[in-house]
C-alpha cells in the first residue's frame, strides 16, 4: 500500500493555490485581504457582523422559503397570503417613524435593533411553532397570520438602528468587498437549510414538519441575535444633539437639496411595487398549480443562492470600482425577463433555468442597491432617512400584494407575471433617467 501523499510532496503551484485557499477563507470574515488592514476593533466588529449574517440567513432561508406555505398548509387561501404579505408590510411602514425616533434617542442602538428584529420577532417566530397545538377553527390561520405579520413588522422597527450601526461599523471604501464576503456565506447557509428543510417538510404529514423547521430556523436566528450582540458600537465622543423625527408637515423641508435620495426612493417604491405583484404568489403557484413537493421547492430556492454564491466576491470588487449605479442599472434592465420566463415554464428543469439566472441577477441588485442607498443618504441622519426610505417601500410591497391578490383572483398567476415584468421595466427606464452617480471606472478596468 502506497503512503499517503504529504504537503511537502506537493506540486508548488497546488501548494500556492492551497495556501491562497486557506488565506481566502480565513480573511472571509473580515471582508477578504482588504478586512485584514482595518484596525483590530474595525475587524472584530466586522467578524461579529459576518456571523450574524450567516446565522440570520440560515434562518431566513426557511422561514422565506416556507412560512407562507406553512400557512397555507392550516387552512390558509390564496388571497390571505397576498393578504398577509400586505399587513406585513404595512405594519412595518407605521413601525418605521418610531424606528427612527429609537434610533436618534437611545443610548444604544444595537440594543434597539437587537430587542425588535433580534428579540419580539424571534419570539414570534417561535410562536408560530405552537399554533397548530393550542389553537383549532377559524381563528387558526388568523392566529399564525398575526405572528407572521409581528414577525416581519419588528424589523422594520429597528432597521434605522441597524442601518445606523451597519454604516459606522463598515468603512465605506471597503463596503463592496465585505458585503459581498458576507452574502457569500449567508448564500452558503441559505443553501444547506433551505434543502434541509425542505426535504424535513416533505418527510412529515403536514404541519408537522413545517412546525419542526421553524423551530430549527428560531434556533438559527438565536445564534445570529447572539453574534450581533457582540459588536462593539462606534459613537463620537461628544455626539451631536438628535434631530427630531420627521413628520409629513416637514418631510419636503427635510427633502430639500436632496435630489439623489429622492430619485432612489421613488424608482425604488416603483421597483418594489411591481415585485410584490408576484413576490408572495411563486411558491404558491409552484404547490397549487404545478404540484411540485416542498422538497422540489427547496432544491429551487437553492439554485438561485448557488449561482448568486459564486459571483458574489467578484460582483463585490466590481460595485467598488465600477460604481453600484451601473451595476444596478444592468441588473435591472434583466430582471424583468425572469417573471415572463415563469409564464412559459412548467417542468421542474425550466424554473431551475429561470431561477440559476435570477440567483446571478438579484446578487448583483441586492448589494448594488444597498451600497447605493447607503451613499444617497447623509452622513449625519442616517436614522431618519433610512426610515424614509423604509417607509415608502413597505407602503408599495403593501400596495404590490394587494394588487397582486386582485389580479390573480379575477385574471390568475400568468397576469400577474405579465403585469410585474412591464411595471419593472418602466421602474428602470426612470432609474436611468433620474438617479445619477459620480464618475466611476470603465468596465475594463472592473473587470481586470
Amino acid at each position: 500500500m502506497s503512503n499517503p501523499v504529504t504537503m511537502n510532496q506537493l506540486p508548488v503551484h497546488l501548494k500556492i493555490w492551497w495556501r491562497r485557499s486557506i488565506r481566502w477563507v480565513l480573511d472571509l470574515p473580515v471582508g477578504t485581504s482588504w478586512g485584514r488592514t482595518q484596525p483590530g476593533e474595525v475587524q472584530r466588529n466586522l467578524r461579529w457582523f459576518w456571523f450574524d449574517g450567516l446565522f440570520s440567513s440560515a434562518s431566513e432561508s426557511i422561514v422565506g422559503n416556507f412560512v407562507s406555505l406553512y400557512i397555507l398548509a392550516l387552512g390558509a387561501t390564496q388571497a390571505q397570503i397576498g393578504l398577509m404579505s400586505s399587513i406585513s408590510n404595512l405594519a412595518g411602514a407605521i413601525l418605521l417613524l418610531p424606528g427612527a425616533f429609537l434610533a436618534q434617542h437611545a443610548a444604544s442602538r444595537k440594543r434597539v435593533a437587537v430587542l425588535t428584529g433580534g428579540g419580539v420577532a424571534r419570539i414570534a417566530l417561535l410562536s408560530l411553532v405552537f399554533v397548530p397545538i393550542l389553537f383549532k377553527g377559524w381563528n387558526l390561520v388568523w392566529i399564525a397570520i398575526a405572528l407572521s405579520v409581528i414577525r416581519d413588522s419588528m424589523g422594520n422597527l429597528g432597521y434605522p438602528s441597524w442601518m445606523t450601526v451597519t454604516h459606522e461599523i463598515v468603512p465605506m471604501e471597503g463596503r463592496g468587498r465585505f458585503f459581498g464576503a458576507r452574502n457569500f456565506v449567508m448564500g452558503v447557509t441559505g443553501i444547506i437549510f433551505t434543502l434541509l428543510a425542505g426535504k424535513l417538510i416533505s418527510i412529515f404529514v403536514a404541519p408537522l414538519g413545517y412546525q419542526i423547521a421553524l423551530g430549527i430556523a428560531f434556533a438559527l436566528g438565536a445564534s445570529s441575535t447572539f453574534s450581533y450582540l457582540h459588536i462593539n458600537e462606534t459613537t463620537p465622543e461628544v455626539p451631536p444633539p438628535p434631530k427630531p423625527v420627521i413628520s409629513i408637515k416637514k418631510l419636503s423641508e427635510v427633502l430639500h437639496g436632496q435630489s439623489q435620495f429622492v430619485a432612489v426612493v421613488l424608482t425604488s417604491a416603483l421597483w418594489n411595487f411591481s415585485i410584490n405583484i408576484t413576490g408572495p404568489f411563486f411558491n404558491v403557484y409552484l404547490v397549487q398549480n404545478l404540484k411540485f413537493s416542498t422538497a422540489v421547492i427547496g432544491f429551487l430556492a437553492v439554485i438561485s443562492s448557488i449561482s448568486g454564491l459564486f459571483v458574489q466576491n467578484k460582483i463585490g470588487a466590481i460595485a467598488d470600482r465600477l460604481g453600484p449605479r451601473r451595476l444596478q442599472l444592468v441588473s435591472m434592465a434583466l430582471i424583468p425577463l425572469l417573471p415572463l420566463a415563469w409564464t412559459l415554464a412548467s417542468q421542474v428543469w425550466q424554473i431551475a433555468l429561470i431561477n440559476l439566472a435570477g440567483g446571478i441577477l438579484w446578487g448583483a441588485f441586492n448589494l448594488a442597491q444597498f451600497n447605493l442607498l447607503l451613499a444617497s443618504m447623509p452622513k449625519d441622519q442616517i436614522p431618519r432617512f433610512s426610515a424614509i426610505y423604509q417607509i415608502v417601500i413597505t407602503l408599495s410591497l403593501s400596495a404590490g400584494a394587494l394588487a397582486g391578490s386582485y389580479v390573480i383572483k379575477h385574471w390568475g398567476f400568468v397576469a400577474i407575471f405579465l403585469i410585474s415584468a412591464l411595471l419593472r421595466w418602466v421602474a428602470t427606464g426612470l432609474f436611468a433617467r433620474f438617479v445619477q452617480a459620480a464618475d466611476a471606472p470603465r468596465l475594463k478596468d472592473a473587470l481586470s
